[in-house]
């Protein structure tokens, strides 16, 4: 079987990739080493967890805000068993929905683990070996949890956040190492439902990579529901028993602590995911750092006609990132010249406050010697938000101070995970702060928050404040 295209690896810049050589008329054929398809995001990333912290937010909303939205409820319980066949059924949906995808863009689907013979050759090693050939092959393998060298993941007690998706119970106490997206997320899960969440991260603050004034207010909301922070503090050594989990940790000064738990879940990032390709028998060799694949600028490895995509390459590990280089991928070899601006690629936080930032930060500005202006505006101040009862947080605005050019836009509060698209399309545009203040917002919305911080970066004129 000889094909324009070869897709590894079915999850978000994989399916979308190949999708789009589809649409463009190559004869395009994927290959998925799992039963389903979907990869990391479908499966056990960001639609289940989704999913969790959907329903768990229910619940909490039932246990602690009805009575004052005038719902009496009574003999209130959580039903964690139910929560994740739900999650289960909506992963379901969505993986069906993938493969009604494949076959309406009539593109072949091969489960097994793909190998290269040759950068034309595919071996497949499925319930069958077999071949096929290919003009052109995209790799978008993505990546897998990693753990620290010392902990022993038993995946009983010492989880990865795959396994922490399908507890069998609600633990009273959880031990996260990490204060990263992942962990967070998932320890809003269990918090909400009752279980005191304990975060050890060695950074100085909670979500390192972005603004770090997200993150200040981040942990004051989540301190509202249950979470203790140890900021600044080493994991030395982590240890289970049948029943318990014990993490040892040191201080910014060397003491010693340590916490027990119920289930420890480790969450300090993602590797890239690469073995069994074969690459060595092509000549691509992986980066020092993170196991990555070297790409160019048009995302090709230095094998011609083969590239790379998503978490196997340098950059965010996003779902849309992927897909944004899936897109890109298929329409180059389509002869086509796309574009991806990868400092408008948002990047979003599903805790409650969500929190979600485009472009740069305080930080970033700061070191790059860039003359800016800030504008904030806090959800304390928005009608829309007082009605809903979800006053945490603010919208952050970070303009050039010569030219008011929005260079970075930084959220926290309700819905901001959807607000943010207003200002991706604001800077793709390269509009000013003065002119998302000029637009109509419709009241009342949580968007009027945008607008209003929009007024303070321009001329410290927010209206509502």
């Amino acid at each position: 079987m000889k094909y324009d295209v070869v897709v590894i690896g079915s999850g978000p810049g994989g399916y979308v990739a190949a999708i789009r050589a589809a649409q463009l008329g190559l004869k395009t054929a994927i290959i998925e080493k799992y039963a389903t398809l979907g990869g990391t995001c479908l499966n056990v990333g960001c639609i289940p967890s989704k999913a969790l912290l959907d329903s768990s937010e229910h619940y909490h909303n039932a246990a602690h805000t009805f009575k004052t939205h005038g719902i009496e409820l009574s003999n209130l319980k959580p039903n964690l068993t139910q929560m994740i066949n739900r999650k289960n059924e909506v992963v379901k949906q969505n993986t069906d929905g993938i493969n009604y995808l494949m076959k309406k863009n009539k593109i072949d689907t091969f489960q097994g683990l793909a190998s290269f013979i040759n950068k034309n050759t595919i071996q497949i090693d499925g319930a069958k070996k077999l071949t096929i050939e290919t003009a052109k092959v995209i790799i978008a393998t993505g990546s897998k949890p990693s753990t620290l060298p010392f902990i022993a993941v038993d995946k009983k007690r010492i989880l990865t956040s795959t396994e922490a998706l399908n507890l069998k119970e609600i633990p009273k106490q959880l031990v996260l190492i990490g204060g990263g997206v992942i962990g967070l997320e998932l320890g809003s899960v269990y918090a909400r439902l009752g279980t005191k969440v304990t975060v050890v991260e060695f950074a100085e603050g909670i979500i390192p990579t972005m603004d770090k004034s997200l993150g200040k207010e981040l942990q004051k909301s989540l301190k509202k529901i249950g979470f203790e922070f140890l900021l600044s503090h080493q994991v030395k050594k982590v240890s289970s028993t049948a029943k318990e989990v014990t993490v040892e940790a040191s201080d910014a000064s060397g003491k010693m602590i340590s916490i027990k738990g119920d289930y420890c879940i480790v969450a300090v990032g993602r590797t890239a995911y690469t073995e069994g390709l074969g690459l060595e028998k092509i000549g691509i060799s992986l980066d020092d750092r993170g196991k990555k694949i070297p790409v160019n600028s048009h995302l090709e490895t230095k094998v011609a006609g083969v590239f790379a995509i998503g978490d196997v390459v340098k950059g965010a590990m996003l779902a849309h990132k992927a897909e944004e280089e899936g897109v890109y991928v298929a329409e180059y070899i389509a002869g086509q010249k796309p574009h991806i601006n990868y400092n408008l690629i948002p990047g979003v936080v599903y805790t409650w406050p969500e929190v979600a930032a485009v472009g740069q930060t305080e930080e970033e500005l700061k070191t790059a010697g860039v003359t800016y202006r800030m504008g904030s505006f806090p959800f304390l101040a928005s009608g829309r938000a007082r009605a809903s009862m979800d006053t945490d947080g603010f919208v952050k605005v970070l303009v050039d101070a010569k030219t008011d050019e929005i260079l970075g836009v930084h959220m926290i509060g309700p819905r901001v995970a959807d607000m943010i698209a207003e200002a991706v399309v604001a800077m793709e545009f390269r509009a000013s702060a003065e002119d998302i203040a000029r637009m109509s917002h419709a009241h009342p919305t949580y968007t009027e928050v945008f607008k209003e911080a929009c007024l303070a970066a321009t001329a410290n004129r927010a209206i509502h404040i």
